[in-house]
């Protein structure tokens, strides 16, 4: 930002609060501890008081692209739910474990880019499952995979146990 009060070209919509004149300079900047704002103070070129601003970069939405094509913003608090509603019932994992995989998985998707398939979020909701409570998983992996037949149970159960339980070795 320039003296003047433009970026790039643009006007920025930073106002004195006291005379609302829009030209102004930066004095100081600092960034806000443990934030992702930067404190501004500024001194208005039109009164000359001085007042201070919080800058925040402002992120991208992040999309979730359905099966069917379909759009929607990622919503951190539906995913957290919908991992709630799998652990219903099962062992006890707590909310505080529940809020890190959600933050995990988003920080992936964001990672991954602007646009993310719903298939991407599955996958990861079932091998944060997988890891905490076998049950919770083999009864998501039974929508979400789509089992018909008492076979794709157990083929997933074995699947489960190779990864999961270490081999016991016989003390002779």
């Amino acid at each position: 930002m320039t003296a003047r009060g433009t970026v790039a070209g643009y006007r920025a919509l930073v106002r004195c609060p006291y005379c609302e004149a829009d030209d102004d300079k930066v004095v100081d900047s600092r960034p806000l501890e443990e934030s992702a704002a930067v404190r501004r103070r500024r001194e208005c070129l039109g009164c000359g008081r001085r007042y201070t601003t919080h800058e925040r970069a402002v992120e991208l939405p992040l999309m979730v692209v359905k099966r069917s094509g379909l759009k929607e913003p990622f919503e951190w608090a539906k995913l957290a739910d919908g991992i709630r509603k799998a652990l219903a019932g099962g062992g006890a994992v707590s909310p505080a474990v529940v809020d890190a995989f959600v933050t995990e998985i988003e920080e992936d998707a964001r990672a991954a880019g602007p646009e993310v398939p719903s298939e991407m979020l599955g996958v990861a909701v079932l091998e944060h499952l997988r890891a905490v409570d076998p049950v919770s998983y083999l009864r998501l992996a039974s929508v979400y995979k789509g089992f018909d037949a008492v076979a794709d149970f157990e083929a997933e159960v074995v699947e489960l146990n190779k990864t999961t339980e270490p081999k016991r070795r016989s003390s002779r």
